[in-house]
């Protein structure tokens, strides 16, 4: 985890007093985009930072322009990189291989001597606000004339790593907010109250809970029922206290310096539908795959399978999006399946409005299938198929 790297807390206290202690604006930012600049170049390295740079530069350019093609081209650019980078093998390996061996072991070698060893640091979150911005620009919006803030808006170092995903015509405002004569007190303790919950969530509770899942799931079939419904309960808190506690911290951090980030995670255990889980879960990144995917595509504009195509395309792309393996495709279409069912069921005339009824008055009953459908879903999430589908059976004795 690098927020928890002695190197990242060091830069971070000295990174934020020095921003907040500096007079004038422009000295702020300017002091900040070189502090961001050093911690990409830290944690990323020459391989990482030289394809980042280039997206910036061809986004920035593209955006000033204001010209239709090229904010689209500028978005073809950014999602290329996105595929060669992150998804290159995998595409290979299940588009190439199954129609000529040989051309795919031909491809991945090349593949292998084009790519860094990992993709470059952040590059799903880059491509997302890289895209939103030229789709805003080409939509009418203002583009960002500033260099600077340019920079800042792609390599802000809080959310660089794991989000929040920014949106620029919020982003912008708060940091010029920030880097101006008034300083809110509030702003500190709010924010260092804010990060210290980030590293209870993930040091205190996450880790913990990978450590026992770790050691009980390779024994999970020997396991009593309570046994592995409590590993279950684990997995599924496991997760919300990892990623709510990266995002505590981003957010935390940049409330410090003054600069408001998106909220990112809303109680999402506590929906009782599974449209608004989403609206809870990872908001940033839903918003996103809302607007600039499935209102796109027509969104529930022309009918319910219209609807539900756009749902389930709009949902495998988030599973991938999270990284490039089959099992995360299938969770994204899980979910898009689950949305598809929430739209159709009350529409079926003898089950639809009794049902509907019972989770309307009933919130106990539609919390808990919510909750059970959302859970499940995490362990297609986090392990092969198969195995999912086995953890899955064992749970209620089949």
């Amino acid at each position: 985890m690098i927020f928890a790297s002695y190197w990242f807390l060091l830069f971070a206290v000295v990174t934020i007093t020095v921003f907040r202690l500096l007079p004038g604006s422009g000295i702020k930012q300017a002091w900040l985009a070189v502090a961001c600049a050093v911690f990409h170049w830290h944690f990323a390295g020459p391989a990482g930072v030289k394809p980042i740079i280039v997206l910036m530069f061809i986004t920035y350019l593209a955006g000033a322009s204001r010209r239709r093609w090229a904010c689209v081209a500028g978005m073809a650019a950014s999602i290329l990189a996105l595929c060669f980078y992150k998804y290159s093998l995998f595409i290979i390996g299940n588009a190439v291989a199954p129609i000529s061996g040989t051309a795919a072991s031909s491809l991945s070698a090349l593949a292998a001597k084009a790519l860094p060893g990992s993709p470059p640091l952040g590059v799903s979150f880059f491509v997302f606000e890289f895209v939103h911005y030229l789709f805003e620009v080409r939509r009418g919006g203002e583009p960002i004339r500033n260099p600077g803030k340019f920079v800042l808006f792609a390599i802000f170092f809080p959310s660089l790593v794991a989000g929040p995903i920014k949106r620029y015509a919020q982003f912008l405002p708060s940091l010029e907010s920030a880097a101006g004569p008034g300083k809110n007190p509030a702003d500190v303790a709010e924010g260092l109250a804010r990060v210290a919950l980030g590293f209870a969530k993930k040091i205190i509770i996450a880790d913990q809970l990978t450590a026992y899942i770790d050691f009980f799931q390779p024994r999970f079939d020997t396991l009593g029922l309570g046994q592995k419904w409590i590993i279950f309960a684990a997995i599924a808190f496991r997760i919300l206290m990892d990623f709510s506690g990266y995002s505590d911290i981003a957010i935390g951090c940049a409330r410090i310096m003054g600069i408001r980030l998106p909220e990112n995670f809303n109680w999402p255990y506590a929906a009782r539908n599974l449209r608004e889980f989403w609206t809870r879960w990872h908001i940033s990144l839903s918003l996103w795959i809302r607007d600039y995917v499935y209102i796109p595509l027509g969104g529930g504009r022309h009918g319910w399978p219209r609807r539900i195509f756009n749902a389930l395309l709009a949902f495998a792309l988030c599973g991938l999006w999270h990284g490039p393996a089959r099992h995360f495709v299938l969770w994204g279409l899980y979910h898009g399946c689950g949305l598809g069912v929430c739209t159709v069921y009350p529409r079926i005339p003898e089950i639809g409005r009794p049902l509907e009824t019972l989770f309307r008055r009933g919130a106990f009953s539609a919390w808990a299938v919510t909750q059970l459908f959302a859970w499940l879903g995490w362990l297609l999430f986090f392990y092969p198929t198969h195995v999912a589908v086995h953890m899955g059976r064992q749970l209620f004795g089949l």
